[in-house]
């Protein structure tokens, strides 16, 4: 067992007045990995205060400053890679090679992105009779999911450091160590004293303490919906700026044009139950036309079926659901389908067998969902996949409109045709042909899908506030 209790706050590893603790549990045996202190407001005090004493001087540093901080911190990742991918797969169960090619991985991405945006960014320039002036909003309070922890912990603090801003980072309680491993990371890359702090806890008493501060002025947050509209409640007492990324119901227009239909279904319900379908641009509505119908609930079934789940340790595609909260709501979800009416081609509650430990869920398809069913309209955050009938290409945009989110959506079809059909989804972002995510793209939501938006340049701005300096 591995208790971090300690907390990292003006370049130093601190303990907490709290005597809570946070059990962290390995999802794939349900057994105790260690523990981490339960923050405290008075934890968040101290750590805003840090952060806003380091802004006073990191605000000023160069572009060649940052640019060097940030290749310190892509060096030192590289040199942590192996751990990184080993807490990983321990906390949130991700399996191996997931966690070695893309868990772990989005970390350099997204690092290398912003220092990409940062190098060729100019944060003044003449506009007119005026001077157009880019600068640092300030302290940014962050607060990071479990799904994929590396990823949104350093979109958002590699944006943040190439801004000039400083930071407090609440991580999830589920995969705290991640945030812990990177905090080791900037410190031995140089990264300032009190620029980057990571205090621990609960959404209610931590985040709560972190989105209401007076001194943050920013507050950069990774989650669900219901959890959003808490953070810009709190925040709206100091009018402070808001950046949210928040759940999504992503569906998926396999068009009759298609090249390849097969491929197509294969790799839209591959994609599904990807990281055990916990992603928030998972595409979790496939949308296909009365002709293509039954061929494709077939393929997606037997997609299903040879999709290996197990240990996260072995030679298995996905691996368990990461938490037990998470894990109950899919069986629950499951079961409303199958109460609804809809047609359980694939999966269902039952484990795989030979695991009666541990949060596994078999990669489950739906056939005979209309768009009034819980399991089309609500984000089940699992390997769940609904198969939707549409009788014209205006339905299937309309059935894809119709839903609260707008994160991402995809189109599947002659290219041409498929870039008309996206630019009619309301969504973020809209992947073509199973197109890999472009570099830089930004990354974010329509209606209650959040607002602004990350990576690259697209999150260096959000950091950011505009003056104008206007001379006689």
């Amino acid at each position: 067992m591995k208790d971090k209790l300690h907390f990292y706050i003006n370049g130093k590893w601190v303990e907490s007045e709290s005597n809570e603790r946070i059990e962290i549990i390995n999802p794939a045996n349900e057994k105790l990995i260690g523990r981490v202190t339960s923050g405290t407001k008075e934890d968040i005090n101290r750590a805003v205060s840090a952060a806003a004493d380091a802004f006073k001087t990191y605000q000023f540093t160069t572009k060649e400053d940052r640019i060097e901080i940030l290749n310190n911190i892509i060096a030192e990742y590289e040199n942590r890679y192996d751990d990184l991918v080993k807490v990983i797969t321990e906390e949130m169960g991700a399996p191996t090679w997931l966690s070695q090619k893309a868990q772990a991985s989005t970390g350099i991405k997204n690092l290398h992105e912003t220092l990409d945006a940062l190098k060729e960014y100019e944060f003044e320039k003449k506009e007119g009779d005026y001077t157009l002036i880019r600068e640092p909003i300030g302290v940014i309070g962050m607060i990071t999911p479990w799904n994929w922890p590396m990823n949104q912990i350093t979109t958002k603090a590699s944006a943040a450091l190439a801004a000039g801003c400083s930071m407090v980072l609440k991580p999830s309680e589920i995969s705290p160590y991640c945030a812990l491993l990177l905090a080791e990371i900037f410190d031995k890359a140089g990264v300032p004293a009190g620029v980057f702090n990571v205090v621990n806890g609960y959404g209610p008493i931590v985040g709560a303490a972190l989105s209401d501060h007076p001194d943050v002025a920013m507050m950069s947050f990774t989650g669900s919906t219901e959890a959003g509209i808490a953070v810009a409640q709190a925040s709206a007492v100091s009018v402070k700026r808001v950046h949210q990324e928040l759940g999504g119901k992503s569906s998926n227009i396999i068009l009759d044009d298609v090249a390849d239909l097969e491929k197509s279904v294969k790799g839209g319900a591959g994609h599904c139950f990807l990281n055990s379908g916990q992603s928030c641009n998972a595409p979790t509505k496939m949308l296909v036309s009365n002709k293509n119908y039954e061929k494709a609930v077939e393929v997606a079934a037997q997609t299903a079926n040879s999709t290996t789940v197990g240990d996260p340790q072995g030679e298995f595609r996905i691996g368990p659901i990461a938490n037990k909260p998470q894990y109950e709501k899919i069986l629950r979800m499951i079961k409303i389908g199958i109460e609804e009416g809809a047609t359980l081609v694939a999966g269902g509650v039952e484990k795989p067998e030979g695991y009666e430990k541990g949060y596994y869920v078999k990669p489950t398809v739906f056939a005979n969902v209309t768009n009034d069913m819980t399991i089309a309209r609500e984000e089940i955050f699992g390997p769940v996949l609904s198969i939707l009938k549409y009788d014209s290409e205006e339905q299937a945009i309309e059935m894809a409109n119709d839903t609260e989110y707008g994160l991402a959506g995809y189109v599947q079809g002659e290219p041409v045709h498929a870039n008309q059909v996206a630019r009619k989804i309301r969504a973020g972002q809209v992947i073509i042909n199973g197109g890999a995510r472009g570099t830089g793209a930004p990354f974010g939501g329509y209606k209650s899908s959040g607002n602004g938006r990350e990576h690259g340049l697209h999150g260096l701005e959000e950091c950011l506030e505009t003056k104008a300096v206007i001379m006689p």
